[in-house]
């Protein structure tokens, strides 16, 4: 996890297969949950304190303040200190190598396939 340092925890990269069980729609609909269960309920979006009070709900409850600040950060696209429901889906799929991995090898395929439809 880049950025958030050597304290943070290990885990199990489970959106590939959730991917392949829900497929893409599916695991969509399961970001957003998960999204819900983590925003800050007046405002809509992840703050550091909404994370820190669900944290327990993935196992982050140990984490200290300045580590839970740093996961908002790490996601934070515009600079405005909080997570969006779209910063907090990049960000899901940033953290998952296997899903990286097979979107590059996706949109490699795709821009082939594009390639020799062109002609080239």
């Amino acid at each position: 996890m880049a950025g958030i340092g050597k304290t943070a925890p290990d885990f199990e990269d489970l959106l590939p297969a959730m991917a392949e069980k829900l497929g893409g729609d599916g695991l969509m609909r399961e970001l957003c949950n998960g999204f819900k269960l983590l925003m800050d309920e007046e405002t809509g979006v992840i703050t550091a304190a909404s994370l820190k009070r669900n944290a327990a709900v993935l196992g982050l409850q140990d984490l200290r303040d300045d580590e839970l600040a740093s996961m908002v950060r790490e996601g934070d696209l515009d600079g405005d200190g909080v997570l969006s429901e779209m910063e907090f889906c990049v960000l899901m799929f940033r953290l998952s190598p296997g899903l990286m991995e097979e979107s590059r090898l996706l949109l490699e395929e795709m821009l082939e396939d594009q390639l020799k439809t062109a002609g080239f």
